[in-house]
């Protein structure tokens, strides 16, 4: 049987286009490698969001929230209860591994446990975001079990000795909670100064943790290596070392670019931004869309939930008009 329309991914981005096909009576599959808004579950689990719970509506259902501004949990409960009310299809824990072009359709090669699937589709949404591709270091030690690109919670690392290696926001706000949980914290920032991204809200305490010795910082500083007891660093030309039990690397994250180019899709090599319509976000596949954050390639600070969700009203009326 050939599905009309398969999207990859049911975060905001990927379940706000399932939303806008159905308005024009299209039941698309989705299909998604861990459950609805996994990148949102991910999330560190005190997380309050940048946005109003009304910018991070989807689909005109209202998203009510105590605060102005809504907590991961209640994120996770507004985008579960609309794929519920809508009954969204969708297959989870199954992860798309292939799509490929054949005549008019696609066959998307799926992979859950070990038992791949194939599907067959006239139109494909890609809608995977980037919060699974963390950026790698690329030095020797990252792997080590002690190390890790997320942060989840701080009870674990009471009086422990924590290295943070960034200076932006996922950065500072580990640094904040793992402050209060008793952490002793190390943050290693190759910028001069603060980034400028972080949010005025908090800067003031972190600063005032700094400024007080509460919190090391090392600006400048270049993390060279790490090792199973501590992290070696090189501040202005001077090499340094730093002892420690567990290691934040909070880099950054990317889209999945090998999965796009490996489907065909052409890729800038300088911004790592796919190419496509500016308009309907059609690739240069005919029928194969992206949507959501992997648009904007390696800056993954110019699309959010908040303007990506709208990308799924484009995309529907490019497929209406092809029929």
């Amino acid at each position: 049987m050939e599905e009309h329309t398969i999207i990859i991914g049911a975060g905001p981005c990927g379940l706000a286009a399932a939303l806008e096909l159905e308005r024009h009576h299209i039941k698309p599959l989705i299909i998604e490698k861990g459950n609805i808004a996994h990148t949102i579950y991910r999330f560190p689990t005190h997380q309050t969001f940048f946005s109003t719970s009304r910018n991070l509506e989807i689909g005109n259902f209202p998203f009510v929230t105590e605060k102005f501004k809504p907590v991961r949990n209640e994120a996770l409960v507004y985008y579960r209860e609309v794929a519920k009310r809508n009954a969204l299809r969708i297959k989870t824990y199954e992860k798309a591994i292939d799509i490929a072009k054949e005549k008019s359709s696609f066959i998307v090669t799926t992979s859950k446990n070990n038992q791949e699937k194939k599907y067959k589709a006239r139109y494909v949404i890609v809608a995977t975001g980037y919060y699974d591709q963390p950026k790698q270091l690329g030095i020797k030690g990252e792997h080590l079990p002690k190390v890790t690109h997320y942060f989840k919670e701080a009870h674990p690392y009471y009086k422990t000795d924590v290295v943070i290696i960034g200076g932006k926001n996922s950065a500072v706000d580990a640094a904040l909670e793992l402050y209060k949980a008793g952490a002793n914290i190390t943050v290693l920032y190759r910028g001069s100064e603060y980034s400028k991204s972080i949010k005025p809200w908090i800067l003031p305490d972190f600063d005032s943790l700094i400024q007080k010795g509460k919190i090391q910082m090392a600006f400048k500083a270049n993390v060279l290596e790490i090792t199973e007891n501590e992290v070696i660093y090189d501040k202005e030309g001077k090499t340094k070392r730093i002892k420690n039990d567990f290691v934040f690397a909070m880099t950054g994250y990317q889209p999945d670019i090998a999965f796009l180019k490996k489907i065909g899709i052409e890729i800038d090599q300088k911004t790592g931004r796919p190419a496509r319509d500016e308009k309907t976000f059609e690739t240069n596949i005919a029928n194969l869309y992206v949507a959501g954050v992997i648009i904007s390639g390696y800056n993954g600070n110019e699309t959010f939930i908040e303007n990506g969700r709208s990308h799924g009203k484009e995309i529907a009326k490019s497929i209406m008009k092809k029929g």
